[in-house]
């Protein structure tokens, strides 16, 4: 038997996970190709009974607009959301409230049966994540639910076979009454019949900003008729619906007061109409198999805790392939599947840490179209970031702050941005700030990052009252500058991961640019005595205040200057700023630690928060790291093969963490990265509890019957736990950091993988090479390495100390017993590593 037809039936031989099945290509190398159905499928959310609650409802989208679908007894109800609805921007005045502005939300759509259908004797909801259908069925009645990928359309077909001939009502209502004025602020709603469709609009003013939305709702049945149900709602009565029925729901929404949303949306919905549901649903099958052919992970276990995390892992990609393919990134604080109108707990703005929770674990997924609405939200909104860097912090470059609007930071009176330099940098006491000041400050948005020295308050007198947190001009996002590294840094692992020069010189560069020199003209960015820089009056993330050298802080210039040095050299450009930019990194203060206080030198050395803090509210500057964001594991600075001494203390500190608790009593937070550097670190011993434990939940985060939980507060559905455990999940399977930030990743299957669960997976790692292997009883059967850009792979050796074969497009191209391989490839190569000796005869026939 040839080499390459002996390595197609050894693939063969381990195609058996979710019923594989082996493809060759035209080189003739094997390609392992699950059964996608039957493997998505496992995570379908069924329900016997009705949703306990409308936020446990089953999410469809199509990435622009979604909601939850939820039942009641007669009715099958939707709130339609949309990505791009904001009812305010960033430069309002009348929203010095918490959580009182609002967005995202469109309408609500019942489908009323006026009978009590949906009971449970008589109920059956499932979710098929695979082509992103939802069907309900009740006594007598069932109803499929889709959103069409091409336009903004959601619709439902309806199947009804009660004896009694009854009509299905369709109601369109507003989110809130008619008219609502804040200052002058304005939302206004209103109902039309325009032909056979009903029609709700919601427009937004306030000064230049202008905002508006349209949901149309229409039906298959052309004896359907329009009706007035009130001032705040329309109602489509279809008489035929027994013989079944299909209805229509688009919207449309934009930025443009000259552009007819209306007629946007009535234009989506004739197309939908004259291709009818089945033609909708075909498209979206087309889609959504597509979509799950770009990676999988299969993984099971004895005790089912691997099936579980499996499922969890596919609902994160059908969720985020169901609400983030639209112009701005889907909102942490409910997403497209708000329920209770467009009013959320924090509101509309972006919070880095919790959007990063979504958006962290896309890379290794293959699913990089999902990155593109955060990039272009932060791309275009680069111009207010350097205003802001200029304007509030007397810098050069660009400064993203942690929480953002999504159309970036305003511009500032120049006197006020005078007064606003001294008092945040601290030249001016806090004390001596102006009335002029204060009273500009006073209308301002609380959550965005520069006024977030403002807190809660209370109406007295007709009057609102804000109170400050107690320590001047710090809060806790608003001395925050990490959070634009962290971004930059993304931006550059997408080249890494694409290694896309265009990407790299017209995006990415430009950001990772302009942080950097942002940091380096910062004005409390000071060279010591010492010949070392620090950076001082700064937050440790929302931690640590007014500190001098955080972790946080440190980190990032650590990670981004050497990034933007090697961008600057694969683009040949800005020769002479490459040797400023490396005298600024090597004589960057080092990482704070416990060395640093002399009543722990006999303790095993941790990086502790910052080197020092006076604020009298959040001055614990020797507290470890924030467990939500792991700085110096997300910037490759303690990565395998990397320095030793890092990766030492890294370990200490990770230890730490758990000095009352072991792992398996930990449940950690929702937004905890402690599950992903436990992986970064190869603790596998960790990772089998952390993941597991932080599905589940706890008495504060109840997590619903989809998955979802509203651990931020009143209507803020999320996933932000399984986000965090989808990037824990990928970097235990395969990682492929650099040793250290800016230089060549190193791919590592299996780095951090529990011996008691077996797993196949397909998954991108830098480098562009798309890599897939498996795990059996502790044994690795194989990988392989499609590269999709050619370069030089470097992979460590899955069996130490053993020989092993490489296959090149079929042909045995290597033996090796290296810990660590050099691959040089072509475009479309395929490498395939075995052990030396795997002969199919020895190989299980039955890998799960």
């Amino acid at each position: 038997m040839e080499l390459k037809n002996k390595l197609f039936v050894l693939l063969l031989l381990l195609c058996s996970a979710a019923n594989a099945q082996p493809q060759q290509d035209p080189a003739g190398s094997a390609i392992l190709m699950p059964d996608y159905r039957a493997l998505i499928s496992r995570a379908d959310l069924v329900y016997s009974q009705p949703a306990s609650r409308s936020e446990a409802g089953q999410p469809v989208g199509n990435g622009r607009m979604g909601s939850l679908v939820w039942t009641t007894p007669s009715q099958i109800k939707m709130q339609i959301n949309r990505v791009d609805v904001f009812g305010s921007n960033s430069n309002s005045d009348n929203f010095y409230e918490r959580n009182t502005d609002y967005c995202g939300g469109t309408g609500y759509v019942d489908l009323d049966f006026e009978d009590d259908v949906f009971i449970k004797d008589h109920f059956k909801q499932q979710l098929s994540c695979y082509d992103a259908l939802s069907t309900v069925s009740g006594r007598s009645v069932a109803a499929k639910v889709l959103a069409w990928n091409e336009q903004d359309v959601m619709a439902v077909q309806v199947k009804d076979e009660r004896t009694a001939n009854r009509a299905l009502l369709v109601n369109l209502r507003m989110l809130r009454m008619p008219v609502t004025l804040r200052g002058n602020h304005s939302a206004l709603s209103a109902l039309k019949i325009i032909g056979k469709h009903i029609v709700l609009t919601q427009t937004f003013k306030e000064n230049d900003y202008y905002c508006s939305s349209a949901v149309v709702v229409g039906a298959s049945d052309e004896a359907a008729t329009a009706e007035i149900m009130n001032d705040a709602a329309l109602r489509l009565r279809i008489n035929s619906a027994g013989m079944g029925s299909t209805v229509y729901i688009a919207s449309a929404a934009s930025f443009d007061s000259t552009e007819d949303v209306t007629a946007k949306a009535i234009r989506q919905l004739e197309a939908a109409q004259q291709k009818g549901f089945e033609a909708l649903y075909q498209s979206n099958a087309r889609w959504w198999a597509g979509f799950w052919k770009q990676s999988f992970v299969h993984m099971t276990s004895r005790d089912g805790v691997a099936d579980e995390i499996e499922k969890n892992y596919t609902y994160f990609l059908y969720v985020m392939a169901s609400s983030s393919r639209g112009n701005f990134p889907v909102k942490f604080n409910g997403m497209l599947w708000a329920t209770g109108g467009d009013a959320r707990q924090w509101g509309g703005a972006f919070w880095g840490a919790n959007q990063s929770c979504y958006y962290e674990a896309l890379f290794p997924a293959n699913h990089l179209e999902l990155m593109e609405p955060m990039f272009n939200m932060y791309t275009h909104a680069l111009p207010t970031f350097e205003r802001a860097a200029r304007q509030q912090w007397g810098s050069k470059g660009a400064y993203i702050p942690e929480t953002v609007g999504f159309d970036g930071v305003p511009a500032l009176p120049e006197p006020i941005a005078a007064e606003m330099r001294d008092l945040y940098l601290l030249k001016k006491p806090w004390a001596l700030r102006s009335a002029a000041f204060m009273n500009y400050a006073f209308t301002k948005q609380p959550f965005l990052a520069r006024w977030n020295w403002k807190h809660t308050g209370e109406w007295k007198n007709g009057r609102w009252e804000y109170v400050e947190r107690g320590d001047g001009p710090f809060g806790p996002v608003n001395h925050i500058f990490s959070r634009g590294a962290k971004i930059a840094y993304q931006y550059w692992q997408q080249y890494e991961y694409t290694k896309n020069l265009e990407w790299l010189r017209s995006r990415a560069y430009p950001l990772l640019k302009g942080v950097a020199e942002f940091y380096r003209n910062f004005p409390n960015v000071k060279k010591g005595t010492d010949g070392l820089y620090s950076i001082s009056h700064v937050n440790d993330n929302e931690s640590i205040w007014d500190a001098e050298n955080p972790v946080e802080e440190i980190a990032a210039m650590k990670g981004l200057f050497p990034v933007v040095i090697k961008a600057a050299e694969l683009l040949n450009t800005d020769a002479a700023m490459r040797p400023v930019w490396k005298e600024f990194l090597e004589h960057l203060s080092p990482l704070p630690s416990s060395k640093d206080d002399p009543n722990r030198q006999q303790e095993p050395e941790v990086w502790v928060g910052a080197r020092k803090s006076v604020s009298p509210v959040r001055g614990y500057a020797q507290r470890l790291p924030d467990g939500n964001t792991m700085p110096v594991w997300f910037f490759d600075l303690c990565n395998k093969g990397g320095d030793p001494q890092l990766v030492r203390i890294a370990n200490n500190t990770f230890n730490a963490y758990f000095k009352e608790h072991s792992p398996a009593n930990t449940i950690p937070h929702i937004l905890s990265k402690i599950p992903a550097a436990a992986a970064v670190l190869g603790r596998a011993d960790a990772i089998k509890y952390l993941l597991p434990n932080m599905l589940k939940g706890n008495e504060r985060i109840h997590v619903m019957e989809n998955r979802m939980d509203l651990s931020e507060g009143f209507y803020t559905t999320n996933i932000q736990r399984i986000g965090r455990v989808a990037d824990a999940l990928q970097q235990s399977l395969c990682q492929s950091a650099p040793p250290g930030p800016g230089k060549d990743p190193v791919i590592d299957v299996f780095a951090a993988w529990p011996e008691e669960w077996d797993a196949q997976f397909t998954l991108l790692c830098r480098g562009n090479f798309l890599t897939t292997a498996a795990i059996k009883d502790r044994k690795v059967a194989f990988v392989e390495l499609l590269s999709k850009s050619g370069g030089i792979c470097k992979v460590r050796n899955p069996w130490p100390g053993t020989r092993l074969d490489i296959y090149k497009n079929g042909k045995r191209w290597l033996r090796s017993k290296a810990a660590q391989l050099s691959l040089n490839t072509q475009e479309e190569d395929r490498i395939v590593l075995v052990p030396k000796g795997a002969l199919p005869s020895r190989l299980p026939s039955n890998l799960f």
